[in-house]
């Protein structure tokens, strides 16, 4: 049971780390209907933007400091630059341009900070902790407690502001919206601009864990599958959905990966995803799509 209980523990952080990335992707597509391919880009920019700076001298606050404005900035283009004269424009359209955004962004990181691969160090070392008779990485209960106060403060962020309530406004109905007076490109820009803290934090925690490389952009992969789960359009269906694929993918993993065979962990979180398509599309929390025929 000791073991049971570290395998679904350890899941249940990793998870959270997840959430932390696909909720870059709600935020974004709660506010404009586009699904942002780009995040994984933005994660891989921020924790390269950092850990370059930290190696040329900078300390973790100016390091911090400077990678939050760059995210602010890089985030602010896409929308003003890519996005906004795309309003209206196909689902597809807009996906194919985020698609396309997210390997600028990767070109521009190369371009800027070149393509080799570093460790990035936060101070938080990743030995075992022992909490009554279970086994937990410390840095995963570090990287999770970051991860749940990132969701608890957007929680309240656009629950309790006036600019959450205009959020859930457009999300509700943006012609809506736009008729009382709510200026969809201020709320745009806002949202980006969260997007890329979000990124930020998600690339320092992931670049520790993984290392600073361009396969860490693949990490939106990952995020997918909770996306699914849990719902494009609901925050805490991306929590839960996030914890539903880390708990699963280790105890598969664990329990299934002698029978079946090594790297389940790799492929099972799609097959979960899948089943919920044919099941139930809209995930856990997500809205249905009701349409007059």
């Amino acid at each position: 049971m000791d073991f049971f209980l570290e395998v679904l523990l350890g899941g249940l952080l990793a998870g959270l780390m997840y959430s932390m990335v696909a909720i870059g992707f709600v935020l974004i597509y709660k506010a404009s209907g586009v699904f942002n391919f780009a995040q994984g880009s933005m994660v891989l920019f921020a924790a390269l933007t950092f850990v370059s700076l930290l190696e040329r001298g900078f300390g973790f606050a100016g390091a911090f400091g400077v990678t939050l404005a760059a995210m602010l900035v890089l985030a602010w283009s896409i929308e003003r630059g890519v996005l906004r004269p795309l309003v209206n424009r196909p689902p597809i359209t807009l996906f194919m341009a985020t698609l396309g955004v997210s390997f600028v962004i990767e070109g521009l990181a190369q371009l800027l900070w070149g393509a080799q691969v570093h460790g990035l160090e936060l101070g938080i070392q990743d030995t075992p902790l022992e909490l009554g008779g279970v086994l937990l990485s410390t840095f995963d209960l570090f990287a999770s407690g970051v991860a749940a106060a990132l969701v608890v403060i957007l929680s309240l962020l656009f629950s309790r502001t006036r600019l959450g309530l205009s959020l859930r406004s457009v999300a509700d109905d943006p012609l809506a919206a736009l008729a009382v007076g709510i200026r969809l490109p201020r709320i745009w820009a806002a949202v980006w601009a969260v997007a890329g803290f979000v990124g930020l934090v998600a690339g320092l925690l992931w670049g520790a864990r993984l290392g600073v490389q361009f396969s860490l952009s693949l990490v939106v992969l990952k995020a997918l599958p909770v996306l699914i789960i849990g719902g494009f359009s609901s925050m805490g269906g991306a929590i839960l959905g996030g914890l539903i694929v880390g708990a699963s993918e280790k105890l598969a993993e664990v329990y299934l990966g002698p029978i079946i065979g090594d790297g389940l962990e790799n492929w099972f979180p799609y097959l979960l995803a899948l089943l919920f398509l044919l099941v139930r599309p809209a995930g856990l929390l997500g809205d249905r799509a009701i349409e007059r025929v």
